[in-house]
């Protein structure tokens, strides 16, 4: 089960697990996109059930977990990846804005993990589940307050699950995924935005930083390595899934800052 599978991450993570023979289930809030994804993977020779799914709305999640039950009888791997960013200034973000990346962000993990986990659980057997956090999720870039904000949530959550599963002996396991810049199109989310939680104006954007974000996710890594990555993750049951080394100073230096006392620098994003 996949969520946000109709491009990017979640779409060469679908295409991994099929790889290996897995039927895949996958879920997306863009019909169209979906059952092209789909397609191309069924011509591949792929068992692939595409579902139209907006993970903010738990009724959603919970049909999407009854089709692939009543499909394929039970998941083994439950990707919880649908995501969406929105950069800007803290304080002039409107309540729609938080409403609309937390519901998908944060919720949309929530409602995977509510309702999936104790269907995995009561079936038996070994099970992972895969929570697309970010490196945003063990920093705090400027001008990324709300996404900032999602992806802690995130990594906390499926930290605290994956002490919780381990206490109480259980066979399934949880990753969590903190990509850094990947090639996909998550500058372009409005795209998917609902009707309802759109804004009477445009939100302003920092220019500089839409202009660096958009460079370094052109020059990003390749969807398909991060799916690798994580289809490792799940065989060796890797709970962090960190892709871009190239971070690892940016999280030491918050975590002494932590440590220490320290106030955060406000260095430059990126």
């Amino acid at each position: 089960m996949v969520t946000g599978a109709a491009s990017g991450i979640g779409r060469a993570m679908a295409d991994a697990f099929a790889s290996e023979g897995m039927c895949v289930v996958l879920a997306d809030i863009e019909p169209g996109a979906l059952e092209e994804a789909a397609a191309g993977m069924r011509a591949g020779g792929a068992t692939a059930l595409a579902v139209p799914t907006d993970v903010s709305q738990a009724e959603q999640v919970q049909a999407l977990a009854d089709r692939a039950t009543a499909e394929f009888g039970r998941v083994d791997v439950l990707c919880n990846n649908a995501g969406v960013a929105l950069s800007g200034v803290t304080w002039e973000h409107t309540l729609a804005d938080w409403q609309w990346l937390l519901g998908v962000n944060l919720w949309g993990v929530v409602h995977g993990v509510r309702i999936f986990l104790p269907l995995m659980l009561k079936q038996g057997g070994e099970g992972h589940i895969v929570n697309t956090g970010s490196v945003a999720g063990l920093t705090s870039n400027p001008f990324m307050s709300i996404y900032n904000v999602s992806k802690h949530a995130v990594v906390t959550l499926s930290e605290t699950l994956q002490k919780e599963l381990t206490l109480l002996d259980t066979e399934v396991r949880v990753s969590v995924l903190c990509p850094g810049y990947v090639n996909t199109r998550i500058l372009d989310s409005e795209r998917n935005r609902p009707a309802a939680l759109q804004n009477a104006a445009p939100t302003e954007r920092h220019p500089s930083f839409e202009e660096m974000a958009s460079t370094a996710i052109a020059a990003g890594l390749p969807p398909a390595e991060v799916a690798a990555q994580v289809l490792d993750a799940v065989k060796t049951g890797r709970f962090y899934v960190l892709t871009h080394p190239e971070f690892a100073p940016r999280i030491r230096d918050r975590m002494e800052d932590i440590l220490d006392g320290r106030t955060p620098a406000a260095a430059s994003p990126g």
